[in-house]
């Protein structure tokens, strides 16, 4: 392996599309605990401000507004929620063999707690849960998705010791 001298990157935040902000961020502030940092806001298009021409830039010309809310987890990584008033409001089908975002990683010690808590919210459990080292170490992982379709897994420990172990070698 190369000897990389450059620093690794910290993660910011994820932002995902929802069909209604208001239900994303009850469901997320409920169920998944995180901390609401700016409840849903409207954006409208206009270039007078630094936000609003950043969303031209990023969106381009073609909407008039949108609604934002921002979260955080306990580790203070942000979730950008956004909801478009014209855009499709179901998730594309589960597809992980195309090039693309394919899921984020919650970590929770409760998995089974949180994936009842997740499906009694209007989610679902998408595999049942399985062990990394059944006759070792006490780490699970499941996929789930949350009421709109989107697709994530669930870790009882860090992704380091997860995989410091050699999960796929014996």
């Amino acid at each position: 392996m190369k000897n990389n001298k450059d620093y690794p990157k910290s993660f910011s935040h994820i932002g995902i599309t929802v069909p209604d902000i208001h239900k994303a961020v009850e469901f997320y502030s409920n169920v998944m605990g995180w901390y609401i940092i700016m409840p849903p806001s409207k954006v409208k298009k206009e270039a007078e401000t630094a936000i609003g021409q950043m969303c031209i830039d990023v969106f381009g010309e073609d909407w008039t507004e949108f609604e934002i809310a921002h979260l955080a987890t306990s580790d203070g990584i942000g979730v950008e929620l956004f909801s478009f008033p014209h855009g499709i409001k179901e998730a594309p089908e589960f597809n992980p063999f195309n090039t693309g975002l394919f899921h984020f990683c919650i970590q929770d010690p409760n998995i089974e707690e949180l994936i009842a808590k997740i499906v009694a919210n209007g989610g679902k459990q998408r595999m049942p849960v399985r062990e990394y080292y059944p006759e070792d170490k006490p780490f699970k992982m499941c996929y789930v998705e949350d009421p709109f379709g989107i697709v994530f897994e669930i870790y009882t420990h860090s992704y380091e010791l997860t995989y410091s172990s050699g999960a796929y070698a014996k």
